[in-house]
């Protein structure tokens, strides 16, 4: 393989400012990242603060649709295998929660495609909508909101399929990891002293899990389900990749593959950002789980 051209090295390196001293390239970055510049990428020659903005709804419409299928599926499955300890249903939460957390994404997204997309043909192909199909207008970045804001149904019902497949293959690991901490958090909780109490009063089943183990259960439950939410948001690399999927998580996979260092930096800063975000909130969320931790 032939040099690169020196000349051309060195301007490279003088337009990124790599020929600068290391503590000066810092002090650039920050002073473009109180302006809100994060730097230009160098693949697509777009500042990577419009880049983000493409890229972001799509990823956050995906991890919200998987942590919603985890939620509405975790919990109960995780509380009633915590009830019935032992039992079918809870031998059956231990599975899921075994094969989510132990299946890689990578797998169980080719498993899916290569299943119900190639044998059964009852889902489409990767991407957000069909070839034949075109968007509606952007407004809101969300294809799902934006397709009902138009009123274009049937857009709608190609996005909504299109979600499927890369929505339950990304929400398998936090199915699992929700699920196994509600259960534990559940027995731990039917144990408690509390729930006797409730128990030889002669309320009803339904009361004492509802009305008095589950709200105490629920506090590791939303510390989980937090960092879950979060990691979803930026971890979704390997599922963005496998369906095609225009968010962070693919445009994530090519710049890290084409060494698109300022694009690289400025989705880890979000990564940041997002953490502590939902980490404040995750805090918050205490109060009104158990007004206790607020007097303390």
């Amino acid at each position: 393989m032939a040099a690169s051209d020196p000349a051309t090295v060195a301007e490279f390196r003088h337009k990124w400012g790599l020929d600068l001293p290391i503590w000066n390239r810092y002090w650039i970055f920050l002073r473009g990242l109180f302006h809100g510049d994060l730097g230009t990428s160098i693949v697509s020659r777009r500042p990577v603060m419009d880049d983000i903005r493409e890229y972001a709804p799509a990823t956050v419409e995906l991890a919200s649709t998987a942590f919603l299928l985890s939620l509405l599926v975790g919990l109960p499955l995780g509380v009633v295998a915590a009830v019935r300890r032992d039992s079918w249903i809870d031998n059956l939460a231990r599975v899921v929660s075994l094969v989510g957390v132990s299946a890689p994404t990578f797998w169980l997204a080719f498993i899916m495609l290569a299943i119900f997309y190639g044998w059964l043909d009852l889902a489409p192909g990767p991407g957000q909508l069909d070839p034949v199909s075109f968007p509606p207008d952007r407004m809101t970045g969300l294809l799902l909101l934006d397709t009902l804001l138009a009123q274009d149904w049937e857009t709608l019902h190609d996005a909504a399929a299109h979600l499927v497949l890369p929505s339950v293959v990304l929400a398998s690991a936090t199915l699992g990891l929700i699920t196994r901490t509600t259960r534990a958090a559940m027995l731990e909780a039917l144990s408690q002293d509390y729930v006797r109490v409730a128990r030889a009063k002669g309320l009803r089943r339904r009361v004492i899990v509802l009305g008095h183990a589950a709200p105490n259960a629920m506090l590791p439950v939303v510390t989980l389900g937090g960092l879950a939410y979060a990691n979803l948001l930026s971890g979704a690399v390997l599922t963005e990749t496998v369906f095609s999927w225009p968010g962070l998580g693919r445009y994530t996979y090519q710049s890290a593959v084409a060494l698109d260092f300022p694009a690289i930096m400025g989705i880890t800063l979000i990564v940041a950002v997002v953490f502590v975000l939902v980490n404040i909130l995750v805090d918050l969320s205490y109060a009104l789980l158990d007004p206790r931790v607020v007097k303390a």
